[in-house]
């Protein structure tokens, strides 16, 4: 295996490193963490001296350039490319899965930035949940998510999308929550809300950063990358029991990380 140098932009310690284990250590646990590998220690430096936004550009661009050249003789993937039509700067997947159905549950999130996937997170498991906390959960996390970008002065003027398969955790934040707060958190004649207390934390975070980020359905198990992959971060948190929300810190293969049980 040739060896590889990386760039941490922003974590405890930046630089460019020898090790992956130094990187973990810089890392680990910040959602606003930014660093990657390179083959070489010129071209670790050279991005090091530039910014983590051009380098998701150039490697993007680069991948793209490969992916025409092998496109016509590689059989088609079973997996559609969501990255490669990404209708925002920053995409966040959010999905949540439980089994059985009250049962043992888990969230996860897949984060996209210029088309390319930098980030993966997973947990919040809970003993008694239902697939509607697990994806409200999700939703939560992917809007604290979007918070930070806004937050960076480096990402802040990009477009930030959030994605989610549960057309339920989406309805009860941009559409249903306004009424529900109007009539004082029930749903009319005193009918208690489920899940209110996490829908209360998501609509106060999204009537925050409505006018800076979307919120878009997307089908889910329909082989759309981004949605596939925050599905094994939630099977994942439900298998290992995860309760803190952690960011993965295996490598980043797509095809390994689906290859992985899915929900």
């Amino acid at each position: 295996m040739s060896k590889k140098f990386y760039v941490v932009w922003k974590g405890a310690k930046t630089g460019v490193f020898a090790t992956w284990a130094e990187v973990q250590n810089y890392t680990q646990g910040r959602a606003d963490a930014q660093f990657m590998g390179f083959p070489s220690k010129d071209e670790a430096e050279q991005a090091y001296a530039s910014s983590y936004t051009k380098a998701l550009m150039k490697r993007s661009t680069n991948n793209r350039t490969v992916n025409k050249k092998t496109s016509s003789t590689s059989q088609k993937s079973t997996v559609k490319p969501s990255a490669v039509s990404a209708k925002a700067d920053i995409q966040i997947y959010c999905d949540g899965a439980c089994s059985p159905n009250p049962g043992k549950s888990g969230t996860g999130i897949a984060v996209y930035q210029q088309g390319l996937i930098t980030s993966l997170y997973f947990g919040l498991h809970e003993i008694n949940g239902t697939n509607n906390t697990a994806e409200l959960n999700g939703l939560l996390e992917a809007l604290k998510l979007a918070q930070n970008f806004l937050n960076d002065s480096q990402t802040n003027k990009q477009s930030i999308e959030i994605l989610s398969d549960s057309k339920y955790s989406i309805d009860c934040v941009t559409k249903w929550a306004k009424g529900w707060q109007a009539k004082g958190w029930t749903k009319g004649r005193g009918e208690e809300i489920k899940n209110l207390a996490v829908i209360q934390q998501c609509f106060s975070l999204y009537e925050l950063l409505k006018n800076y980020i979307q919120i878009r359905h997307v089908k889910g198990h329909a082989n759309i990358e981004g949605n596939e992959l925050s599905d094994r971060m939630a099977v994942l948190a439900r298998m290992k029991e995860q309760t803190r929300f952690i960011r993965f810190d295996g490598a980043l293969d797509i095809k390994t990380i689906l290859a992985m049980p899915s929900g």
